[in-house]
């Protein structure tokens, strides 16, 4: 038994064994492709790492070294299981080159040329720092799953940044096959002059440039993935074949700049370790050159978060961005622990990667296996490689950068986003890359504003009479406060209110107080709706108080809805103490402030008409507040517009409805006169021959809180108010909210139930103690069989009244449709 059980371990070893090995040549197509890409990569950009010039002018084998050993880790952490694609490749990251040149030139301007051991051990000391910083920042927005708020910053920005790199590569591709030192370069006539005029300037670095181009060309018509690497195979053999055919002396090329100079064959691929130093570090130039870090990180943190979901789009996997950026913090703190330079997972590499059978996570260590092999050979090979080949890899990426800044994006972005990448490019190709990252953020600001000041911030503009509110009032009521609110006036307003929109919402709101527009309609309340605005700043803050101090000036109430005092938008507010202000009042909804300007326009009525009798007038929702006095608005056009109103109105009703129902002057006149309210504006109404009605209706008293019926009870009866206030609560989905309405003294409840027999469709409760008198199904009934005729003509004016109600509402829904 054990001798069978050890035969079948044995056998499924051998059967994993043999699986790995078929993996393992299957992968060999694409590892060959992925080293040759590093080999590329490493000796284009790995030379470059440190400036070409002054005590860093023979440090570019050192530099390649450092870009192998950085890639090695990077390959390793991805390969482990720390990223989501399997076959993903790990590389430093070549656009922070810039940046490096930036802190190397500053730290040696510093220290001092006359001190170069401690310049490079600072210099190398900053660029490990560097990678420090970015995978600690790259770990915190993976752990913390921050990875989303990348996608925030503005793209356009990035993209002059790339344009900047673009540039700044086509200029070292110059000074790579020229041999110019970068503090050489300047942008001026004698530059121009040196570059073109100079023939053997000329001929040493048009061949590169021309290279690029063909390629690009080539690529343009031909995309089979092989071309690129087999195009710059082709370059040093086409080279050494012509030294061959011409017998030409190596020494005298490379003496005449056409093979590089640097990375001796004696030198260790360790050997930038033997030039860190703590002791010789500076620490007073080291941290001086911190803000170029921060640009540098700033850059660094832009690409991961945009290049992972292009690359799980194109190779259609699903990762987590989240899970990428922690491994991209593991892979470059390690490199920071190893003293070299940024990494991360490279977008192109690891498409071509893939397709050519690269998909798996032993594809990904035999990479790391041949890149590190290629490390320990060491860095003796480069003095045998062209010049023009380096020359025509950096040029070829600087030209994509460029045309990717440039031309792809002239249809795809407006003016300003143009004109703010060509301004990036230009800062940093004229000062440096820090000045171009900083302007490119304070003119994106600049824009911003400009852009957004441009956008109107008022949503709708329009009168109370299209947004009335949802209390159920007489019909008499209802046609009065048509009329008067016109007196309101709702400024629905939208988006985000700071200094460079609300300087449009001033002017506006100036035009409905001022001139011919407030001559031929002077408003009572003015309402600003922010139930669309997620945020105001302090200067549209004070805005406001402005506006407060011109409408108080005139008498008209400002009212704020749309927002809790609790939210940012009320704490916006209070903060300029605009609630404490005299003509000032704050709702919740629109729909409250619909409901208490309604009812200060009733009490109005009434006030002019009696005095004293508002106080039995039974009102919804909020009683406090502003009221209008007929004294202080004596013979100005807003009374006279309600007086006019209230005479078209209340006394064109068959009743004397001036006062309300309940008060002394109407004694034992119920249910009479609480039926005449709420049938007498109907022409069909009499009211002899509705006196019958009183012998079947029920009266009833009910206490505040009372649930008069549920939504989805059987319905039994329906209710004509006498007094108090009722409030129906409409839910007519499971996630929706609630549909409020109120019904005062002279409407009816539950009628359209009560009718028909379904059930109810809403809950009604007590909102205010009430009198309602109950005519119920059983007493229908007996109506109809007993006084038939006068059934039909009350169940009939119920459906006018329906209709009449539908038809208004529907008014009002189309009006408030039109103005949004």
């Amino acid at each position: 038994m054990f001798r069978i059980q050890l035969s079948s371990a044995s056998k499924t070893a051998r059967d994993r064994s043999g699986e790995l090995l078929v993996t393992c040549v299957r992968s060999l197509p694409a590892v060959l492709l992925g080293v040759l890409l590093n080999i590329l990569d490493g000796v284009s950009y790995g030379l470059i790492i440190f400036p070409t010039s002054g005590m860093f002018a023979d440090l570019g084998g050192l530099g390649v070294s450092m870009f192998f050993v950085s890639t090695v880790i990077a390959q390793l952490v991805y390969s482990s299981g720390k990223s989501g694609f399997a076959g993903a490749n790990g590389s430093m990251m070549i656009e922070v080159v810039p940046f490096f040149h930036i802190i190397a030139t500053s730290l040696a301007s510093e220290i001092g040329e006359g001190r170069p051991h401690e310049v490079i051990a600072t210099t190398l000391a900053a660029f490990a720092f560097s990678s420090i910083l970015t995978g600690l920042t790259f770990f915190l927005l993976g752990a913390l799953r921050l990875g989303a708020l990348i996608g925030f910053f503005p793209r356009h920005i990035l993209i002059g940044c790339i344009g900047g790199v673009g540039v700044f590569l086509i200029v070292t591709g110059c000074a790579v096959c020229t041999g110019l030192k970068d503090e050489d370069f300047s942008l001026s006539y004698r530059m121009l002059q040196w570059l073109f005029l100079n023939l053997h300037n000329l001929v040493l670095w048009l061949p590169a440039f021309c290279l690029a181009i063909l390629l690009r060309v080539i690529t343009h018509k031909y995309h089979h993935q092989l071309i690129f690497p087999a195009y710059f195979l082709l370059i040093p053999i086409v080279f050494y074949v012509i030294v061959a055919i011409g017998r030409l002396n190596l020494g005298e090329l490379r003496a005449a700049g056409w093979l590089f100079t640097t990375g001796g064959s004696n030198d260790p691929w360790y050997k930038f370790y033997t030039l860190f130093d703590f002791r010789a570090i500076q620490w007073g130039p080291f941290w001086n050159a911190f803000p170029t870090q921060l640009a540098l990180l700033f850059f660094n943190i832009l690409h991961p978060p945009l290049n992972v979901p292009a690359l799980s789009v194109s190779l259609n996997e699903d990762v987590d961005t989240n899970k990428e950026l922690v491994a991209h913090g593991y892979s470059n703190l390690l490199a920071g622990m190893f003293g070299t330079v940024p990494n991360y997972l490279v977008y192109v590499n690891t498409l071509l990667f893939y397709r050519v059978g690269g998909t798996t996570r032993v594809a990904g260590f035999m990479l790391a296996g041949a890149t590190a092999l290629l490390l320990v050979i060491g860095t003796g090979p480069i003095s045998y490689i062209p010049v023009m080949l380096v020359g025509a890899l950096i040029f070829v990426l600087g030209i994509d950068l460029v045309k990717e800044a440039l031309w792809d994006t002239r249809n795809r972005v407006n003016k300003l986003e143009y004109l703010t990448i060509v301004s990036i490019m230009i800062a940093m190709t004229v000062w440096d890359f820090v000045a171009g990252v900083l302007f490119g953020i304070v003119a994106s600001c600049f824009f911003f504003v400009v852009q957004n000041s441009q956008h109107n911030s008022i949503r709708a503009l329009h009168t109370g009479e299209t947004a009335m509110s949802t209390v159920r009032r007489p019909s008499a009521h209802r046609a009065y406060l048509r009329e008067v609110s016109k007196q309101t006036t709702i400024v629905r307003l939208q988006g985000f209110l700071f200094f460079g929109t609300i300087t449009n919402v001033e002017e506006s709101i100036r035009g409905l107080v001022e001139g011919d527009s407030w001559a031929q309609n002077p408003i009572r309340f003015l309402v600003v709706d922010l139930s669309l605005v997620y945020g105001v700043d302090m200067s549209a803050a004070e805005g406001f108080v402005r506006l407060q101090r011109l409408l108080s000036s005139k008498m008209v109430v400002l009212v704020f809805c749309g927002f809790r005092v609790d939210s940012s938008v009320g704490k916006s507010l209070s903060s300029v103490g605009l609630f404490d202000e005299e003509y000032v009042e704050c709702f919740e909804t629109c729909n409250d402030v619909m409901e208490w300007s309604e009812n200060v326009y009733l009490r109005a009525w009434f006030s002019v008409q009696k005095e004293g009798s508002t106080s039995a007038l039974a009102l919804p929702g909020r009683q406090g507040g502003i009221s209008l006095d007929p004294i202080t608005l004596a013979g100005s056009p807003r009374l006279s517009h309600l007086h006019d109103a209230g005479q078209r109105t209340f006394c064109k009703a068959s009743t004397d409805l001036s006062s309300p129902p309940g008060s002394p002057e109407q004694p034992g006149r119920e249910p009479a006169h609480t039926i005449a309210k709420a049938f007498s504006y109907n022409p069909e109404f009499d009211a002899e021959q509705f006196k019958p009605l009183v012998n079947y209706l029920e009266r009833q008293t009910l206490p505040e809180g009372h649930v008069l019926f549920k939504q989805g009870d059987v319905s039994d009866a329906l209710y004509i108010i006498e007094s108090g206030v009722l409030r129906a609560l409409y839910r007519f989905a499971e996630h929706s909210p609630t549909i409020e309405e109120s019904m005062v003294p002279g409407t009816l409840a539950g009628e359209l139930t009560g009718l028909s027999g379904l059930e109810r469709n809403a809950t009604v409760l007590v909102e205010r103690d009430a009198v309602v008198w109950k005519l119920s199904r059983e007493k229908l009934k007996v109506l109809e069989r007993e006084q038939p005729d006068l059934a039909r003509v009350f169940t009939r004016l119920i459906s006018l009244i329906l209709s009449a109600a539908a038809k208004v509402d529907y008014d009002i829904l189309l009006s408030a449709l039109a103005t949004r």
